[in-house]
């Protein structure tokens, strides 16, 4: 008998994400029914309201009574429940392995909390990396061993394509509209602009997990080093000083500060994250004050 991966997915951490459900701040229409109720007025069975018939309109959906009573031809109209389609997709390349625990597997944490909210709400739920880009799109409860098994197969890749080209490929790869929540770093030598300007012209709703370690945004180092880059094996050394950290420190912020700006000029939510903090932490105060989860 299958057992969870607690290490991805707390049974304690289920039960709280059971009650939530993924937000979104724009309406896309569902491909199949789901179980979150929709802006649009569909055919479901709770009652919204009326409108006048007009020819060609169902005649199941007359209300006979309020004609017998007004002698005149009213439609009922109720809530129409709809998916949501859920992309995670996240930043496999090496720099993600640094950190303990890696921000790679805090990234898989995150995607197995939000995967799981939205298999338990009926929503469609598509995985992937940079590196991996065959996802299979899950809906259901039952799906929840197949997404901590799709999530526990993801490693960091020795031969990472650039954010810009992933993306791409994902935009090519996935048509259809809804939520994107993309976990990285965004410690690309080209940058990751481009990168997010090709989901903005997808017109999807995007969240960036931007995920960084405590060892990189304050680190603790002293002495002659010799630094390698853990992509490209580019070499530096450097003698550690008190001006050289705080020139560091100037530099993080500013990345950070960058990115922020970014994202915020062009309604990207931008959601800072740590690797040393729990991914309940994350889910439930990070996320859902920014408002994609309640």
């Amino acid at each position: 008998m299958k057992t969870l991966d607690s290490s991805l997915l707390d049974p304690r951490l289920m039960a709280k994400l059971e009650r939530m459900e993924l937000v979104s701040r724009k309406i896309f229409r569902g491909r199949m029914k789901g179980e979150r109720r929709s802006s649009r007025k569909g055919q479901s069975v709770e009652f919204a309201d009326y409108r006048n018939y007009a020819p060609g309109d169902d005649l199941r959906f007359i209300d006979w009574n309020l004609f017998a009573r007004m002698d005149r031809l009213y439609l009922k109209l109720f809530l129409e429940e709809e998916d949501l389609h859920l992309y995670v997709l996240i930043d496999d390349s090496k720099s993600m392995e640094f950190g303990s625990p890696t921000k790679l597997h805090v990234a898989k944490q995150i995607a197995a909390a939000l995967g799981y909210i939205g298999l338990c709400r009926g929503d469609r739920v598509s995985l992937s990396t940079y590196n991996h880009q065959q996802p299979s799109i899950l809906r259901g409860r039952g799906n929840t061993f197949r997404l901590l098994d799709t999530l526990s197969g993801f490693e960091a890749s020795p031969n990472s394509k650039d954010s810009a080209t992933a993306v791409k490929t994902f935009c090519l790869k996935n048509v259809h509209k809804g939520i994107v929540v993309l976990i990285s770093d965004l410690m690309d030598k080209n940058g990751y602009e481009a990168a997010l300007r090709m989901l903005v012209a997808r017109d999807l709703d995007i969240f960036l997990v931007h995920l960084l370690s405590p060892e990189e945004l304050q680190p603790e180092v002293k002495g002659d080093l010799k630094l390698i880059d853990c992509e490209d094996q580019d070499q530096r050394e450097i003698s550690v000083s008190a001006g050289l950290l705080k020139r560091y420190q100037q530099t993080v912020t500013a990345f950070i500060e960058g990115a922020k700006s970014f994202c915020r000029k062009r309604s990207i939510t931008y959601v800072p994250a740590r690797s040393d903090v729990g991914v309940d932490v994350l889910i439930e105060q990070y996320l859902r004050v920014r408002g994609l989860i309640r």
